[in-house]
């Protein structure tokens, strides 16, 4: 989704690096009330009164994290700030500012990174967070988004990986495996245009599995919402490389098992039927597709009827003691060992992402 080169576009060697900063940052605005310095001196500062500060970093690699052929930059730009924030959101804390760091090749023009960054800004406005700073720098290969998200919580309020104990409650937001089937969508639609580039295919009965990969949101709602009915989780972690992998992570950082039961998977009607469509199986989705960018979390059992009735919040499964192992309990009652088949970016012979690497 390349800006075209006409005479409308304006090639970056025309800038250099320091007037492409100007021209990317100018509009600016700052919102966070801990940013003192945003971008435009040698470092940003940033001020956090009693208050633990939180940071986290992805790099997104063209041809290996999103595929240009089918994204929007400016979709691009926002989904780059929203993988970032979703680690935070899964700290149980608050987002505050980013870092952008940029590497293009020739063949992008002023006007495509504008659409990258209005994206970038759209995100910030959104999630109400400062963009504070950041590096652009050619590349030989493409574009690369490199986001560092910051963040506070109070020390008591941070929730880490590591902290459930056995009989806990494991509870999801939203649904699961639609961005996977998204990118599946997308995917073959790709390979159909490559054949016939006069193809206009109709994509609307898949919209929200699309903007689930595309324009994925982060669930910044969670945090306050779980503090207002009262409960603090006792893990969490945000699902990017698929809900196996996750609760492995939960496990092996509190050195305990699991029970998931498939029956308590949430699934999108829309995600059902694509899945069906396109043969796959939607728990297989959701257990190994990743990108989903929701919270997966840990309660105690006595916390139950705080959480039962809302609707966004799913209880699949419980936590268990180590030597129970972590397993898939299917509708027949049968134990399948959860095996972390997420996306792994450094692993061979696995396809395109277009969301983070770990």
């Amino acid at each position: 989704m390349l800006a075209d080169k006409d005479q409308n576009s304006t090639p970056l060697t025309e800038l250099g690096e320091f007037d492409l900063i100007k021209a990317l940052t100018e509009r600016i605005q700052l919102r966070d009330p801990s940013t003192r310095k945003g971008v435009g001196d040698d470092a940003a500062v940033l001020h956090f009164e009693d208050a633990d500060t939180l940071v986290s970093t992805d790099l997104l690699v063209e041809g290996v994290h999103f595929n240009l052929a089918y994204t929007p930059l400016e979709h691009l730009g926002y989904k780059a700030v929203v993988v970032n924030l979703s680690d935070i959101y899964a700290m149980n804390a608050q987002a505050s500012q980013i870092l952008v760091s940029l590497g293009v090749s020739n063949r992008f023009t002023l006007e495509a990174i504008e659409a990258l960054y209005a994206g970038i800004r759209m995100a910030g406005r959104h999630y109400n967070i400062d963009v504070v700073g950041g590096d652009t720098t050619s590349s030989a290969s493409g574009l690369l988004i490199g986001v560092t998200a910051v963040g506070y919580a109070k020390r008591e309020e941070v929730v880490y990986r590591k902290g459930t104990k056995p009989m806990d409650l494991l509870v999801v937001s939203g649904d699961l495996g639609a961005a996977y089937l998204g990118l599946q969508i997308l995917e073959r639609e790709n390979e159909v245009f490559k054949v016939n580039p006069h193809t206009q295919p109709d994509l609307s009965p898949y919209a929200y599995l699309l903007e689930r990969q595309l324009k994925p949101e982060a669930r910044q709602d969670i945090p306050p919402r779980l503090a207002k009915l009262g409960v603090k989780p006792t893990a969490m972690i945000d699902i990017s490389d698929g809900l196996s992998s996750e609760i492995l992570h939960l496990c092996d950082q509190s050195d305990v098992g699991a029970r998931l039961y498939e029956d308590k998977i949430p699934l999108d009607p829309q995600a059902i039927r694509a899945a069906e469509e396109l043969n796959l199986n939607p728990i297989t989705a959701a257990l190994n597709g990743g990108e989903d960018y929701e919270l997966l979390f840990t309660l105690k059992a006595q916390d139950y009827d705080k959480i039962k009735d809302h609707p966004n919040l799913s209880v699949i499964g419980h936590i268990a003691e180590k030597d129970k192992g972590a397993y898939l309990i299917s509708r027949d009652g049968g134990a399948i060992p959860l095996q972390a088949q997420g996306w792994d970016a450094l692993k061979s012979g696995q396809g395109k992402k277009a969301g983070k690497a770990e």
